[in-house]
């Protein structure tokens, strides 16, 4: 990968993570970076580095980690990403090699409060698993898991309709095709769970 390459991956990424219109896979990475522009900008160095150091495997990674790891992907910008994205990125690569434990940390603490239909309840606002999630105690990969696994996006898209759950509901759907996960395996995993806490 080249620098140039780097920085089209940076720019897709950031497309894909904060415009609901992009998709990083739909249009093969596609950016409208210019060469010209590239040589222009200061912080060269930083993704000249970074295409010499990874594998393009490694830096897609790279970035997926940095802005799935923000709050808020529309305000995460490249200097952030100088400054602080190598210790956001080794954070990330921990949760996903302890991705099954992750999750079974996660869904034991959800489900020895709430029952599975209270879980989804969005009859008062906020549903108790998006209020678990806002309060930190469940991650944003526990969040996508349980969509690949019950796919309540859609549903919630449908009767939540303010800014708090929309910004949440993007970094899902946005996050939710990096995350190569067997469902089968989580379903198993989650039935047992959900059975013990009964």
């Amino acid at each position: 990968m080249t620098p140039f390459d780097a920085y089209k991956t940076y720019l897709a990424l950031k497309n894909h993570f904060t415009k609901e219109s992009y998709d990083y896979h739909k249009y093969c990475k596609k950016t409208r970076a210019s060469l010209d522009s590239f040589y222009k900008r200061k912080d060269r160095y930083f993704f000249e580095k970074t295409s010499r150091q990874r594998s393009d495997k490694e830096v897609e990674s790279f970035f997926v980690a940095n802005f799935a790891s923000s709050d808020d992907p529309q305000s995460l910008w490249i200097g952030e990403i100088i400054r602080i994205g190598e210790t956001k990125y080794s954070e990330w690569k921990k949760k996903i090699q302890s991705l099954s434990y992750v999750f079974k940390e996660d869904s034991e603490k959800i489900f020895s409060s709430y029952q599975l239909e209270e879980l989804f309840d969005c009859s008062k606002g906020h549903p108790p698993l998006l209020k678990s999630f806002l309060s930190s105690k469940i991650s944003l990969e526990t969040m996508v898991i349980y969509d690949q696994i019950f796919h309540y996006v859609k549903d919630f898209d449908k009767k939540l309709k303010d800014p708090i759950w929309e910004s949440v509901s993007i970094r899902i759907r946005k996050y939710n095709p990096f995350l190569n996960i067997n469902v089968f395996e989580y379903k198993k995993m989650l039935r047992q769970i959900i059975s013990e806490n009964k």
